[in-house]
């Protein structure tokens, strides 16, 4: 059967990393595993026209994955699609996890796949291919008629019936293997049109760059993370399945630098060790990684960053968050400032960059509370602070604690939700858009301006590599317009000076 899997058009205000889709590159994997004809179409990267391949390709089925940015560009590509061939349609993603009626109820989406999407993808690839086998003349709202009782036995989806209902059926037990899953097959990517993780920092050559998971879950729910949709139970992969994908990517594929994109890589330390250990063993530690989305900051002590280091570790991230006390409990992070800053120390203490991912504008933050965010930014000083506008995400806590306290969302449109943008999602109580505003962008020009960091970027091998990028981001996001026409002007004399 011939499957389409379409990763939407997802703009952004800078530059973030530029690597394929790695949801995607899984239900290829699982797709090529069944026998299907696979094609991936990454709109970002693509330049034919997405109707034009549709009528050559001819898809027996096509998967959306959608983010809540990305929601309105997905139904935009469903919409294109039913244009050119009637074909069913699925749509997945955290967005459509925690609000799957609003995908459903839309005539261009046949189906809404809820959480993790590998067994439920292979489910429907099946259930489309058996009733096209036994109906030469299958249409795709066939599949959603409830007499013909196509979709009854499909856990974890939503979708409307012809007449009008919407019908969700049971929830689909996360995937308790996670080895039982074939790699990410990353051959179905035009790979050398992807850059690298965190392209500011690092130059990778095109293609080279690639995402692995080595675990899935999170037993922690953070008021704020849009994770909470999805499986709360921590499982993890083997060491040595881990370290199997590690050498497909590097021997085979030829990867310069590899990101975990685990939510809670560092649960059990004891099998961070014994993979430290492998990849050791295995001289596979001479590709540097890296932790994206962060690690639990009470779990990094000294001996395990050290390990991780010597495995060949780049750079990690904690989530900071705040530096208010009051505000970092009230959020469910379960951590202390104090265990922040010995994770900082110890990671510094054994060679790693660091990153740090703070937020304006939580709940309950005012004037005074994100200044001891912007203080504690300074004191940890990370080689990166990422400070990010409380954004109140669909199934969320903090979503919910808005709309039930009478906050007033100030964002009108899924497209709003974009990060880096410097504008207010929402007001409630002191937590003002015009304070949230205000100190984001005090946030950024106090930690970067710091004048030893001034030095440290310009004696950072990557500013020059990424010259144009550099500027373009300090002129875009970080500095109002007097303080940039000084920095650019800075920034021209040290480069020229470095040039001669």
């Amino acid at each position: 059967m011939r499957v389409l899997l379409i990763n939407p058009r997802f703009q952004l205000p800078i530059d973030t990393r530029t690597t394929p889709h790695l949801g995607l590159a899984y239900l290829a994997a699982v797709g090529e595993r069944r026998g299907d004809e696979v094609r991936v179409f990454d709109m970002d990267v693509e330049d034919a026209r997405l109707t034009d391949f549709v009528r050559e390709y001819q898809p027996d089925i096509v998967g959306i994955t959608s983010n809540t940015p990305q929601v309105k560009q997905g139904w935009y590509a469903a919409r294109e699609i039913k244009s050119a061939l009637d074909v069913t349609i699925v749509q997945g993603g955290p967005h459509v996890s925690a609000l799957p009626e609003e995908s459903a109820s839309r005539p261009e989406i046949d189906v809404v796949a809820r959480g993790e999407g590998e067994d439920t993808w292979v489910n429907l690839c099946e259930v489309v291919e058996r009733a096209k086998k036994q109906n030469p003349k299958f249409q795709s709202r066939d599949l959603l008629e409830p007499a013909n009782k196509l979709l009854d036995g499909v856990l974890g989806i939503s979708y409307q019936t012809p007449d009008g209902r919407i019908r969700h059926t049971p929830d689909r037990p996360a995937i308790s293997n996670l080895d039982s899953l074939p790699f990410p097959a990353y051959h179905y990517f035009k790979m050398e049109r992807y850059t690298s993780l965190q392209p500011a920092m690092d130059a990778v050559a095109s293609g080279k760059s690639f995402s692995m998971m080595t675990s899935r879950g999170c037993p922690y729910r953070c008021t704020f993370c849009s994770q909470s949709v999805m499986a709360e139970k921590w499982r993890a992969r083997s060491p040595e399945s881990v370290v199997k994908e590690w050498r497909h990517l590097v021997e085979d594929l030829g990867a310069q630098e590899i990101g975990i994109l685990d939510d809670s890589a560092n649960i059990q330390r004891a099998r961070l060790h014994d993979l430290c250990a492998r990849l050791i063993d295995a001289k596979l530690n001479h590709v540097p990684w890296i932790l994206v989305n962060g690690i639990r900051a009470n779990l990094a002590d000294e001996e395990l960053l050290r390990h991780m280091k010597q495995a060949g570790l780049l750079r990690l991230a904690f989530g900071v968050e705040t530096g208010d006390e009051d505000i970092l409990e009230s959020i469910d992070k379960r951590v202390t400032h104090d265990q922040i800053r010995a994770a900082f120390q110890n990671a510094k203490k054994v060679g790693l960059e660091t990153i740090g991912f703070f937020i304006i504008g939580l709940p309950g933050d005012t004037e005074a509370t994100m200044e001891k965010t912007i203080r504690f930014a300074c004191e940890l000083d990370p080689l990166v602070a990422n400070f990010s506008m409380m954004t109140p995400y669909p199934g969320t806590k903090v979503w919910e604690q808005i709309h039930r306290n009478g906050g007033r969302m100030l964002v009108k449109d899924w497209q709003d939700y974009v990060f880096f943008e410097g504008k207010a999602r929402y007001e409630l109580g002191e937590t003002t858009a015009a304070a949230q505003e205000k100190k984001w962008k005090e946030a950024y020009r106090r930690f970067y301006l710091q004048p030893h960091r001034v030095l440290r970027t310009l004696l950072r091998k990557s500013t020059w590599q990424h010259f144009p990028r550099t500027v373009r981001m300090a002129l875009k996001i970080i500095l109002p317009k007097k303080t940039k026409d000084q920095v650019k002007a800075k920034l021209d004399e040290a480069r020229a000076a470095a040039d001669s």
